[in-house]
């Protein structure tokens, strides 16, 4: 090759990303005594005499000992005068903190580890590699096969700026992540320059800033780089990452040579795979590309047949949310034999406009902008749609899945609406590659957890809320005093007060405060599931509006121990409700009456979790139609009857 080192950052770069957080299978030790190094402005503690009685140093010899009475130490190493003898702690001398204590412990540690597999004649790295906390959570398996490819986990780094560079990817690899997509590419006549500015937060989630963004909208287009030089980049991460899964995604016009010579291209520099871009929803459909490709089902049919015919790899059709219906439009990829989809690209829309009338992002001089798309948590529930109406209409067709996937739930909940694997971005750009490693052990423990009993209420890693006000578990006042106290002003003196008179008069040794003799653990109790076990699972439970059964009511339930009083229940249901809570104007305690309609406003605004809870109804639900049903037809009959005399 005239260019082998594509897929590897410059030196330059490399300088950049020296301080960048990176995810090792095991932890490295610094030994306290270099780490001093670089603290000029703490004092050291000039009282190194730790004392030793005569009795006591004689019984550690041989060991020998300096002029502070500590053990000579090997401040790299932690060993002392003796090959077999290890110090840490205060007695070695070095550390000044608890935590250069511990780190110091850790660091003898290794070196003893080292010592006794050596005299046993195993070889043991000469860099301190001490394993990271292992459960048997670290031992599930959530790789998973699609298209006859295996992915080492369901976690993949989307076509977007996390890949703008092969460089980028190697390092995304490097992170954890189990497959990646080439940022899309084109024959050398559709080569983009961009604009700049052109990726900006979202305003879906008020004035907040830094990370943690809900959503951002770009209009950058696709890759700037050659096709020479992504096929080039491809073999060369295929080469160093053969367990990874690598996709090329690529995009043209609508014509049958550049869809065939550019899938031949990705194909034979060795992707696992290709995706067609046919949804980008800015700048492309201008060119005839992305959108104006894939909003209409014939052209979308006709370009996966051409690709089908071109390539044997497997090949994914990216689709648009801004279409009528998405299910249509996969239904076209289908039938044009594409092995799959990716549901969705971004959203188009525009995220806001200024005082002054100029959007965000505003190009040039003259502040103009475009219609960019919408990407992040925002679109959840757009994709979440998409991924789950598309499994419902074509069961068993891998869907590739993405939009707004930022933790191991989100990635749980596309998983069982019917994808198979994931794509991620929106949250890489609001921290870096090593999420990932949040999301693997996410997921493999919402799996393991799947295999125990005994966690009833649980909704994943969250127990189910004990009854607390403002975090601190609380007694049911009722049956302490026989009367509702709220927890505010002269109420919470008087609340306060009974309380203590009752437990002063309790028995606080009795057997019901004592803890519990026996915590056995929880243990799998069947087998854990595997990630294709719980693909599509949510399926069964999504249909029309016609399946759900108008005779199972609920009503809300307001806790009174857990209500902070604030009122935001009783305002909501006033003015965006059916006006069915009462607020005592006393008390402040918000009360239920038999107008509720179970809508689930109040506990959609409650700032408590579960403060409000959704319950049966206990009478038959009977709505208020304001006029009697038949009411106006028989008004109408006696007008008629009364004109005709």
């Amino acid at each position: 090759m005239d260019n082998p080192g594509l897929s590897r950052d410059v030196a330059d770069i490399e300088n950049i990303l020296a301080l960048n957080p990176k995810i090792k299978p095991f932890a490295s030790l610094v030994p306290s005594v270099e780490t001093k190094k670089i603290k000029k402005h703490w004092k050291r503690n000039g009282d190194k005499n730790c004392q030793m009685t005569s009795s006591l140093k004689a019984a550690m010899e041989p060991l020998k000992f300096n002029r502070w009475g500590l053990p000579e130490v090997d401040t790299r190493t932690m060993r002392s005068s003796l090959e077999w003898v290890f110090c840490g702690g205060d007695i070695a001398g070095v550390a000044e903190t608890t935590v250069e204590s511990v780190n110091d412990g850790k660091t003898a540690a290794w070196y003893l580890h080292q010592y006794i597999q050596g005299s046993h004649g195993s070889i043991v790295s000469s860099e301190p590699k001490l394993p990271k906390f292992y459960t048997p959570i670290d031992m599930v398996d959530i790789s998973v096969e699609m298209c006859g490819l295996k992915f080492p986990n369901p976690f993949g780094l989307a076509s977007a700026p996390p890949t703008t560079t092969s460089a980028m990817i190697r390092r995304g690899f490097e992170a954890g992540w189990g497959f990646a997509l080439t940022k899309t590419f084109s024959l050398d006549k559709d080569i983009v320059t961009n604009v700049s500015p052109r990726i900006v937060r979202g305003t879906t989630s008020g004035h907040m800033y830094g990370p943690g963004q809900g959503s951002f909208l770009n209009i950058e287009l696709i890759s700037e780089k050659t096709a020479a030089y992504w096929c080039q980049s491809v073999t060369e991460l295929k080469a160093d990452f053969p367990n990874h899964i690598l996709i090329a995604s690529i995009m043209c016009s609508y014509n049958e040579s550049d869809w065939t010579e550019l899938a031949r291209m990705a194909a034979a520099a060795g992707a696992d795979a290709l995706e067609l871009n046919l949804s980008c929803p800015h700048g492309m459909g201008e060119r005839g590309m992305g959108l104006a490709c894939g909003q209409d089902p014939e052209l979308v049919r006709n370009i996966c047949r051409w690709v089908r015919a071109a390539v044997t790899i497997p090949f994914f059709a990216k689709l648009t949310p801004n279409v009528t219906s998405i299910v249509a439009i996969a239904k076209a990829a289908y039938e044009g034999q594409a092995d799959g989809v990716t549901a969705t690209n971004t959203v188009s829309g525009l995220m806001g406009v200024r005082s002054d009338g100029s959007a965000w992002p505003s190009i040039g001089k003259e502040q103009k902008t475009t219609y960019g798309g919408m990407s992040g948590n925002a679109i959840r529930p757009i994709a979440l749609k998409a991924v789950s109406a598309i499994a419902r209409a074509l069961p068993g067709f891998p869907i590739l899945a993405t939009g707004g996937i930022d933790s191991a739930d989100a990635a749980l909940q596309f998983l069982q609406c019917g994808a198979s694997v994931l794509q991620i971005c929106s949250s890489v750009q609001n921290q870096d590659f090593t999420v990932v490693d949040d999301y693997i052990t996410g997921l493999k423990t919402l799996l393991y957890l799947k295999s125990i009993d005994g966690l009833k209420g649980w909704d994943g890693q969250s127990p189910p809320t004990i009854r607390h006000q403002v975090g601190k578990p609380v007694p049911k006042v009722e049956t302490v005093v026989d009367q509702h106290l709220p927890n505010f002003g002269p109420f919470m003196k008087e609340r306060e007060k009974k309380l203590a008179e009752f437990k002063k008069a309790d028995d606080l040794l009795d057997e019901t405060y004592q803890p519990q003799p026996q915590r056995p653990p929880n243990a799998p109790a069947r087998p854990i599931p595997a990630i294709r076990a719980i693909i599509a699972a949510a399926i069964d439970r999504i249909g029309t509006y016609g399946d759900l059964d108008n005779k199972q009511q609920v009503v809300a339930m307001i806790d009174e121990e857990m209500c902070i009083n604030c009122g935001k229940c009783y305002m909501t249901c006033n003015d965006s409700g059916y006006q069915a809570i009462v607020f005592d104007p006393v008390t402040h305690l918000p009360k239920v009456n038999q107008d509720c309609t179970g809508c689930t406003l109040c506990l959609s605004v409650c700032p408590i979790i579960d403060c409000i809870t959704m319950v049966p109804r206990k009478t038959p639900y009977i709505p208020k139609r304001g006029v009697a049903l038949g009411a106006d037809a028989n008004r109408r009959l006696a007008i008629a009857h009364s004109q005709d005399f």
